[in-house]
This record gives C-alpha cells, sequence and structure tokens, in this order.
C-alpha cells in the first residue's frame, strides 16, 4: 500500500499537523519551512548596473499539484529594487546575461515547447522571445564573444525503431547500456530580433567529439570553446572521469586537453584567452574539487594558485588577465579572496563573518553581486560597487520570517577523543533556562564530502528552528572527513567508515552534555545519505547512547551498497579504498545490520522509491531485520517517484512533518510505541485561506498555469 492512500485530494481547506503543547507560539513551524522561498544563481550585468537571478517559490501542498518548486526570474535595478521579470507556473534556469548586457538569456520549456528552449527577455521590457529550440532540448549553453551563435549542449536523438518498438510494448531497460552522450552543438542566433520574418536560421552542427559533453565555455577570442568531457553519460564518469578538453570551434577539432587530476569544478577563460582556470582535486582520490588551478589554454602543467589552502575553493572568476577572485569555504565560515594568476599575491576582499557567501558574479568595472544566506534567513542577493566594499543585502523573499522568534545559532569547538580539534554549528533551544538540560537532535551531513557552514540551517530534512522552536537543541557537526578544512582533512576517514568519523560524533555529544545543555538520556540523531548511514550506525553499533532515529536514504550493508549504487568508482577512490570482495569481513564489521541484534533505538526510516545513489533495500533491509527481531521501535515510509532525497512539496512537508513528530515522541513525550502511521491533521484556524504571502519583492504566482512576464516594469 502506498504512503500516501489517506492523504485528502481536492480541498479548499489547508491543512496543520496538530503542534505538540512545546510549540513556541512564534518560533518556526513545518509549514513555514513548507513556503520559503531561496534564491539560485545571480548574475550580474557587464555594467555592473543590474544582477538577474531566479528564486524558488514552493509550490503550495493542497493548493495546487505537487511537484518541485518553481523557479522565477527577477531583476535587481541599478536603484536597488527587485522587479519581477518572468513568474508564475514557471521553470527558469541558466540564466545568463547577452553579450551586449541588453538582454536576459535563460532556458525554460513553456507553453508550445516539446523541450527546453533558450529565451531571452529584454532589460527594457517587453516578452521574453524564443530564440532557439532543438529536438532534444537545451542544455549547458554559452555565446560567442559577437552574439551571433551559441553553442550549447544536447543528447542524441533516441532511434526511431526503438521508440516504435516501446509503443508496441517491448521496453525493456538494458541496464547501462544504450546509453545518449550528450553531444556539443553551435547554432546560429538571432538575439535582437532583426531577421525578417520567415527567415531561416542555419541548421545547427554538431562537433564530434569522443565521450558526452558537459559544461561549454566560448573563448573571449572567439576562436574556441573549452568543454568538459566524460566517457559515457553514466553519473559515475561525471564525478569522477571528466576532463577538460579546448576545441577549434570551426574545424570541431580538440586542439588541448587538459589532464585535470581529479574531480572537476567550475572552469573559466582568462579575458585574454591564453589560460583556463578550473576548481580540481587534488588528485583522484581528493573527495571533492576544491583547488584552483591555472593552465595555458593550449595544454601544459596546471598550477595550484592556492596550495596549502585549509579550505574549499567553491567559485571562481577572472578580474583581468592576471587576476583570479575565488570564494572560498574555510571550516564554518566563507570568505572572498584575490589572487594572481601565478599564485604570487593572495589578498582577502571580503572577509570571513556572519554572512555564508555561497557564489558570486563579477561585472567588468568591478562590482559583485553575491548570493548568501546566514542564520536569520535563506539564501538572498547581495551586491556591492567594487570589491573590497562591504556587500549589501538587495532582496527580501521571506520577510515574514521577522515576524518569527529565531533561537540562537553560534559555533561550536570541541576535541575528539583522538585529540582533534573539530568544529560544529549549535541552534540552541528557543527560551532557554540556565542551568535546564534540554533534548539534543544530532543532524549528521551526508557525502561525506560536505560541510556545514552557519548560515541558514533549516529545511524539510534539517530540523534547525523547527525542533528548537519546540524547546529542543540542534546540533551541526562537521566530523572527520568534511570538506572545508583542506584535502589532508577530507581524506582522514577514507578506508574507515564508521570508524572515528562516527566516534567524532559521539563526542560532540559527551562535549555539549558535559556544558551542562544536554540531557545525555534524550538524544536523537538523523542525517540523509551518508548521513543516514551515520544514523543507522548509531542507532545500532551506539544504540545505548541514543533515544531516537530518523534515517533518510540512508545505508546499512556497506557491501550491497557498493553493488546497488550508480557510482562505484566514486565510492571505491574517495570512501571506501578497496572493494568488497577485498575485505568482506571489514565491510559487514562497519555495517549498521551487523548490530540489529542489540539495537534499541526507536527508528524512523525513509526513502524514496525511485533513488539511484543509495538504493531502498538498503532501507528495506534494515526495516526488516530491526522488525524480525521486535527489540525497538522501527517505521519505514517510502516515497513513490522521489530520488535521492524529497523533490516534491507534499513529499517534502510530509517528511518533515514526520521527523518532527517521531522526535517529539520519542525526546519529549511518552515514547513507547510509535505515534500513529497516519498524520494528525486539523485545520489551522488562522488560516482561513492561502498561509502563502508574496514575496516582498514578488508578485503571487498566478494559478492559470502560465508564466508572468513583467520585463515592461523593469526599466532599471
Amino acid at each position: 500500500m502506498r504512503p500516501y492512500s489517506r492523504w485528502i485530494s481536492a480541498s479548499a481547506l489547508l491543512l496543520v499537523l496538530a503542534l505538540a503543547p512545546t510549540v513556541a507560539a512564534e518560533g518556526l513551524t513545518p509549514w513555514d519551512v513548507a513556503r520559503l522561498r531561496s534564491v539560485g544563481a545571480a548574475e550580474i550585468s557587464p555594467d555592473g548596473q543590474h544582477v538577474a537571478y531566479v528564486v524558488g517559490v514552493p509550490r503550495l501542498p493542497f493548493d495546487e499539484d505537487t511537484g518541485g518548486a518553481w523557479t522565477e526570474l527577477h531583476v535587481v535595478g541599478a536603484d536597488g529594487t527587485s522587479r519581477p521579470y518572468v513568474t508564475g507556473r514557471v521553470n527558469v534556469s541558466d540564466v545568463q546575461w547577452t553579450p551586449d548586457g541588453s538582454a536576459i538569456a535563460f532556458l525554460a520549456k513553456r507553453e508550445g515547447d516539446d523541450e527546453r528552449s533558450l529565451y531571452v527577455i529584454p532589460l527594457g521590457g517587453g516578452e521574453a522571445r524564443r530564440v532557439l529550440t532543438h529536438d532534444t532540448g537545451i542544455g549547458e549553453y554559452s555565446f560567442s564573444p559577437d552574439g551571433r551563435r551559441v553553442a550549447f549542449r544536447s543528447t542524441e536523438e533516441a532511434p526511431k525503431q526503438l521508440e516504435e518498438l516501446e509503443e508496441k510494448g517491448f521496453d525493456a531497460v538494458v541496464y547501462e547500456e544504450r546509453l545518449r552522450p550528450a553531444q556539443v552543438w553551435i547554432a546560429e542566433i538571432d538575439l535582437a530580433g532583426t531577421a525578417p520574418p520567415g527567415a531561416e536560421a542555419a541548421e545547427p552542427r554538431v562537433l564530434t567529439l569522443e565521450g558526452s559533453a558537459k559544461e561549454i565555455h566560448w573563448s573571449p577570442t572567439g576562436d574556441r570553446l573549452a568543454l568538459t568531457l566524460a566517457p559515457t553519460p553514466l553519473i559515475d564518469d561525471d564525478y569522477m572521469a571528466r576532463r577538460v578538453r579546448v576545441v577549434d570551434v570551426q574545424s570541431g577539432r580538440v586542439v588541448a586537453s587538459i589532464e585535470n587530476p581529479g574531480k572537476l569544478g567550475q572552469i573559466a577563460w582568462s579575458p585574454d584567452g591564453q589560460r583556463l582556470a578550473m576548481i580540481s582535486g587534488a588528485d583522484i582520490n581528493d573527495p571533492s574539487p576544491g583547488r584552483l588551478m591555472v593552465v595555458p589554454a593550449a595544454g601544459g602543467t596546471l598550477t595550484d594558485v592556492l596550495p596549502g589552502l585549509l579550505g574549499q575553493v567553491e567559485d571562481i572568476a577572472w578580474q583581468d588577465d592576471r587576476t583570479l577572485v575565488y570564494l572560498a569555504s574555510k571550516g564554518v565560515r566563507t570568505l572572498v579572496g584575490r589572487v594572481t594568476a601565478n599564485g604570487g599575491s593572495d589578498t582577502v576582499v571580503i572577509p570571513e563573518g556572519d554572512t555564508i557567501w555561497s557564489s558570486f558574479s563579477l561585472a567588468d568595472d568591478g562590482a559583485v553581486a553575491l548570493v548568501a544566506d546566514s542564520a536569520r534567513h535563506p539564501a538572498e542577493v547581495f551586491r556591492a560597487p567594487r570589491l573590497g566594499a562591504a556587500p549589501a543585502r538587495v532582496t527580501h523573499h521571506n520577510g515574514w520570517l521577522a515576524e518569527r522568534d529565531l533561537a540562537p545559532q553560534e559555533v561550536v569547538t570541541y576535541q575528539a577523543r583522538d585529540g582533534l580539534e573539530l568544529e560544529g554549528i549549535l541552534i540552541r533551544p528557543a527560551g532557554e533556562r540556565r542551568g535546564q538540560r534540554y533534548p539534543l537532535i544530532l543532524t549528521v551531513h551526508g557525502g561525506p564530502e560536505s560541510h556545514y557552514t552557519n548560515g541558514w540551517l533549516t529545511g524539510y530534512s534539517l530540523p534547525g528552528q523547527v525542533a528548537a522552536a519546540r524547546g529542543m537543541a540542534v546540533f551541526y557537526p562537521n566530523y572527520r572527513g568534511s570538506t572545508g578544512r583542506g584535502v589532508e582533512f577530507s581524506k582522514l576517514s577514507q578506508a574507515d567508515p564508521a570508524g572515528k568519523e562516527f566516534d567524532d560524533l559521539v563526542d560532540a555529544v559527551d562535549h555539549l552534555v558535559a556544558a551542562g545543555l544536554v540531557d545525555r538520556a534524550k538524544v536523537g540523531v538523523t542525517g540523509g545519505s551518508y548521513g543516514g548511514y551515520a544514523t543507522a550506525w548509531l542507532s545500532t553499533y551506539y544504540t545505548e547512547r541514543f533515544a531516537a532515529g530518523v534515517m533518510f536514504v540512508g545505508i546499512s550493508e556497506l557491501i550491497a551498497k557498493i553493488g546497488t549504487s550508480d557510482i562505484p568508482q566514486e565510492l571505491y577512490l574517495v570512501h571506501a579504498r578497496r572493494w568488497p570482495w577485498e575485505d568482506y569481513a571489514r565491510m559487514l564489521e562497519r555495517s549498521p545490520i551487523n548490530y540489529v541484534e542489540q539495537a534499541r533505538t526507536p527508528l524512523l526510516i525513509l526513502h524514496g522509491e525511485d533513488d539511484t545513489r543509495v538504493h531502498p533495500s538498503q532501507s528495506l533491509m534494515l526495516y526488516r531485520y530491526l522488525k524480525i527481531l521486535g527489540n525497538t521501535p522501527v517505521r519505514l515510509v517510502l516515497y513513490p517517484g522521489e530520488g535521492h532525497g524529497n523533490r516534491r512539496s507534499a513529499s517534502r512537508l510530509d517528511y518533515n512533518l514526520r521527523m518532527i513528530r517521531w522526535f517529539e515522541h520519542y525526546l519529549q513525550g511518552e515514547g513507547g510505541e510509535p505515534p500513529p502511521a497516519d498524520l494528525e491533521l486539523q485545520t489551522p484556524p488562522e488560516w482561513p485561506g492561502k498561509p502563502w504571502p508574496a514575496a516582498d519583492d514578488a508578485d503571487e504566482p498566478e494559478d492559470d498555469g502560465e508564466p508572468e512576464e513583467h520585463g515592461g516594469d523593469a526599466a532599471g
């Protein structure tokens, strides 16, 4: 039976979980989390006067068809005012300025489109105009410097014979075969809309390249493309085997092969077209791309221009032919720096602080736009007139958060049992009283090549301020193996799964208990993916220490994990460092199912039925073993149509409600048997209609299924 069989269909009433008496009147609720808007990418115009950005607008549970958030296009003008350009039920992506800065380009699948197409909307106002479509859709794209051509990525068409056979029921899937590599195409384009009516552009031409393409960048000199190729479209090859190639535009010939040593992040041309900068792993065993490297565009040796950086580079841009600007995570904070292309000089231009920068965009005149969050708000747009000036916040998409009583948040440093210094972020219980001990939810990040920063830490799967409003502390540890502290630190957990890395989590709890904040008998744990592995481990191996667990898309058995995942090479190269057949006994020893007989921690397990990263069998196996033994409460919730994490609004709200209720029941309530399988819902009297106000600087999405265009209001 599907877990949503009792959820209500068409009803104008919005329902909310009956909250426990411990809820703070003005604290954040799961329904608040469900309506949070968040800024995605932001791009500053070449002249530095405007910033185009996308904002995610969640769909309204019970009020419209469930699905992922809508993504709208907005523009901040020279006066600092944000105006909506394309809003409503639309998904805008890959926003770029046209080379002359007169219009904004974006990808979207709109009425009349079979696949994603390329659109432009004038900065000065008017309707968005489709300028390019392709039979199999358009992926990443890059304009030539003169704006007359565009290079774009698209997959091969499926053979018509296969399509005809599928229509007749011959739809068998040949696993990891019949792959359709992404190809690079070059098309003429009319960005200004000056072509005579009825004029037809030449057919796009495809470049014959070996492999599957992803990132594409046209050179500033107009004669070459820098792109990345993986041997196949498989996610494992994309992670571990994607390499940089420079291609001559005219002939389509590869003129330079650049062998980045490990995982690959962003790449960028120098303004003179002589060099390429890239974010790369230090070597094939580096868990995450985080080193800033520069190489001649003609090929040659890569130079790490920030050697020894005890952090991770997240974003880059060239300021001039000799200077790079970079954004880096350092521990739980971020900074923006400037470094010469030979690594000779490194200067911080935006220092570490309480604002967490996640990306930036640099204008020709040195103005900069940034996306950032903080402990008080999700991601918003910031802008500074030049590097070195303090960025000012220019968007406020969740102004209603000012009405919520958010709990204090702080950075905590503690020592592991072997003396290693570690960091984490603590959200204290709302209304905390000195000398009183509180329940704790330990929230473990996935990866483990990831880390928490001291920013916004509340989401559908992150208890954060929702749990704090209910009188619980929440701690987010950056255990060994996390990123943000250099390559050596990120490798500390390799070949030692569930070893010292997860001992670090218990040591974090001990630190907070010793500090007098946490009740040792009321500690819960949650996390997704590798954080789900940690949850399963702490709920079995360390079961006497944890009173409740909520495991999301987690790992329970390492041998089967490698055999059922779509990233076996990645798991081997940057995690396990050995194959199962090389040491079956050790992998079983480090699997939570090996300790199910001693488990006494009530465990809620949640998983997407379509997950290819961590197969649902990992959750099914742990659930079944615990259920057979019957020594502790266990519940399994499967989400149809969801993969490695929930995308749909209903699935996200359902998850958040169940997670919070589980912890309330076992950390604050009577415990014992699990709460009811179905969520108890009631009509919120304070919300007689839609509880979703429009953003402070954006229009409410329309309900007619068509996107709104407001470009005419945005003269800037």
